[in-house]
């Protein structure tokens, strides 16, 4: 059975619960000889019935939202025409008015998109304890390749568009059993926000005491992974929200299935999460009726696998509300004064003609413009066809236009500068650095919010590595240079602590227990991509040399100035003028040692000369030793002596 699931949970038996931590206490460690009950069905059929009424009541009180997504992404395409006519009833079939679709609105989502992916984050873990450093800096770099693997940048594209048009942007972190050619591993995926139902009137999703995520699969699918459901699968009861598409999507040979997760505490007060898939009155899998989950939960950390990415909060509601909502007012005027506008200038472009009865003007020929000549009856002149005359429009409608453009861009923090374009008078590269730098504050601030959201993301990971990764693992990570690379092999052994049977074991054995499990921070930081932020630090790290900042002999000082200071990488520069203060430090020392030792060997040498012993040999000129007095050089022989010793054995 598939460990990946989605979040779903039922008011039957579930305790609502004030809130989770992120690593809860182990499970229960039952007295000598006993073991932990486990009911043998503790959900039924008549349990998923009443799940399946709570979850006709969460999406019942989803309503309002599912309609304003379904809106909202017909502005985001431009169809908002269609929109309009719908809230009218019906378009006059008399009416051929022009219907323009300015793409200010799309321009503003897609500008606040990018800005999202030029400050793509990545997480760095921070240990709480000296003793976990390594697993810190092991996890810092696993948790890079594991978003590589789960190709995360175009999951957290997809969901800054889902964010920005519609306010919330949502993300599941699931452990997948068919990964990894079987072994399993972790699955981030998005979750449309159509597709998962709360209960109503909660704030934070981890708060709901139920959580139900759907998914439509075929018929068929569903048949070859559970036979004994061949022929059983009717339809569904659920009406499943679709957007408006422009392809006829036929879904009568579709089934739903629901995953349904819900919190239940021990009597200890230890929240369990634990999880059901069914479809209809089918019960697929539940980990109350499985006795290797009963007792200790789906997930070990407790918490719905879900993380909510709010754009702007909303009183009452875990989700919010994106740009669409708050720009589509001023685009809508916009395109109705374009429309109005245009229309004039239609009318006046193409003349329309007042004419009698008895014209006598040949009206085929009139309206053909193919034909040169046009027959008419009698005299003519004026009088017979006199031209309609259209006003034109003042000015003043143009700069009412021109003012909702302007709103809309204020409104959505969208301005000029923030797209790279200047007005008159500001030409000097800096100061247009600085109002592009100042007129982002709004997409920092979003970014800084997905930020957050990311590092529970990089939270839910760890628990699960913590939880499933019993055996150990190979990575490849980045090295420190350009181009290199290396490899980790890693598991959850100096993660989970001690686990339930292994505490029982050791106290049995009386052996000291100890339950303590790695606790870690996360920081995340942005991988920069934005050139203008590459050359703003690149000319940043000039500024600091030429300034001397890395000259030891003035590294007091520098550091003194890079106390005042904020920016990226401020802890190395710090830590490289550090030791260069120190390296300068230590070269001081050893030189006045070498002085205080120069001074000595002199002070020596000239007390030896001043007993009357002989110099020691130094260097001559040539570079070479001079021989002591009375001592041959060793490349020179003695002489040969002329008259022998009388008595050689005497010495």
């Amino acid at each position: 059975m598939s460990k990946r699931e989605a979040s779903q949970q039922n008011d039957i038996g579930p305790v609502q619960t004030e809130g989770s931590q992120l690593a809860p206490p182990l499970p229960e460690i039952p007295p000598a000889g006993q073991i932990f009950p486990i009911p043998p069905d503790n959900i039924t059929v008549e349990d998923i019935r009443k799940a399946a009424v709570t979850l006709q009541r969460y999406k019942n009180g989803k309503a309002n939202l599912e309609s304003r997504i379904i809106e909202d992404e017909e502005w985001y395409k431009l169809n908002h025409w269609g929109v309009i006519r719908r809230q009218n009833q019906s378009k006059n079939p008399g009416e051929n008015r022009p219907e323009p679709t300015s793409a200010w609105l799309f321009n503003s989502i897609l500008n606040k998109h990018a800005d999202a992916m030029d400050n793509y984050p990545e997480p760095n873990v921070l240990p709480r304890e000296r003793s976990d450093e390594p697993d810190a800096e092991a996890l810092s770099s696993i948790l890079p390749v594991i978003m590589e693997h789960n190709r995360f940048e175009q999951t957290y594209s997809d969901n800054w568009w889902e964010k920005l048009k519609h306010g919330t942007a949502a993300y599941g972190v699931f452990w997948n059993n068919e990964l990894d050619g079987g072994m399993g591993d972790i699955d981030i995926t998005a979750i449309d926000l159509l597709n998962i139902f709360w209960q109503p009137g909660i704030t934070d999703i981890q708060k709901s005491r139920n959580l139900f995520i759907i998914d439509l699969k075929d018929k068929d699918i569903v048949e070859a992974e559970y036979p004994h459901l061949k022929d059983k699968l009717a339809a569904n009861a659920y009406e499943v929200k679709q957007y408006i598409h422009d392809d006829a999507i036929d879904t009568s040979d579709k089934v739903v299935i629901v995953d349904w997760y819900y919190k239940v505490k021990t009597p200890s007060g230890r929240t369990l999460l634990h999880y059901v898939k069914f479809t209809g009155e089918h019960l697929l899998f539940a980990s109350e009726n499985m006795p290797e989950y009963a007792g200790i939960g789906w997930y070990d950390h407790g918490m719905y696998p879900v993380i909510f990415d709010n754009l702007f909060p909303e009183k009452g509601s875990p989700v919010g509300f994106g740009y669409v909502a708050i720009t589509k007012d001023p685009q809508l005027y916009i395109d109705k004064l374009g429309q109005n506008i245009l229309e004039n200038a239609m009318m006046a472009t193409k003349p329309r003609y007042f004419a009698g009865q008895n014209t006598g003007v040949n009206e085929e020929e009139f309206l053909d413009w193919s034909k040169p000549i046009v027959h008419v009856e009698g005299s003519i002149n004026e009088e017979r066809l006199r031209p309609i005359g259209v006003t034109p429009l003042d000015g003043v409608y143009v700069n009412v236009l021109q003012m909702k453009i302007n709103e809309l861009k204020e409104t959505s923090a969208n301005r000029d500068f923030s797209q790279g374009g200047t007005s008159s008078g500001v030409t000097a590269a800096a100061a247009i650095a600085a109002l592009q730098e100042s007129g982002s504050k709004s997409s920092r601030d979003m970014i800084s919010a997905a930020y957050r959201s990311y590092t529970q993301i990089n939270y839910l990971c760890i628990e699960l590595i913590r939880q499933f990764y019993d055996e150990a693992r190979a990575f490849r990570i980045v090295g420190g240079g350009v181009g290199a690379y290396g490899f980790i092999d890693y598991s959850n052994k100096n993660l989970r602590g001690i686990l339930p049977q292994e505490a029982q074991d050791l106290l049995i054995s009386d052996s000291p227990v100890s339950s303590r499990r790695p606790i870690f921070d996360i920081s995340i930081r942005a991988q920069k991509r934005n050139p203008y932020s590459r050359m703003s630090q690149n000319e940043l790290a000039k500024q600091l040399y030429s300034m001397g900042f890395f000259d030891p002999a003035r590294a007091e000082q520098s550091l003194c100035a890079l106390e005042l200071m904020e920016f990226e990488g401020k802890e190395s520069v710090v830590g490289q003028i550090s030791r260069g203060q120190t390296l300068l430090a230590a070269n001081g020392e050893l030189k006045e040692q070498l002085d205080k030792l120069s001074a000595a060997v002199k002070q020596l040498l000239s007390r030896v000369s001043g007993a009357g012993m002989p110099p020691i040999a130094g260097p001559n000129r040539e570079g070479n030793a001079k021989p002591e007095a009375g001592r041959v050089p060793p490349d020179e022989k003695p002489a040969a002596k002329s008259i022998p010793d009388e008595n050689p054995d005497e010495m």
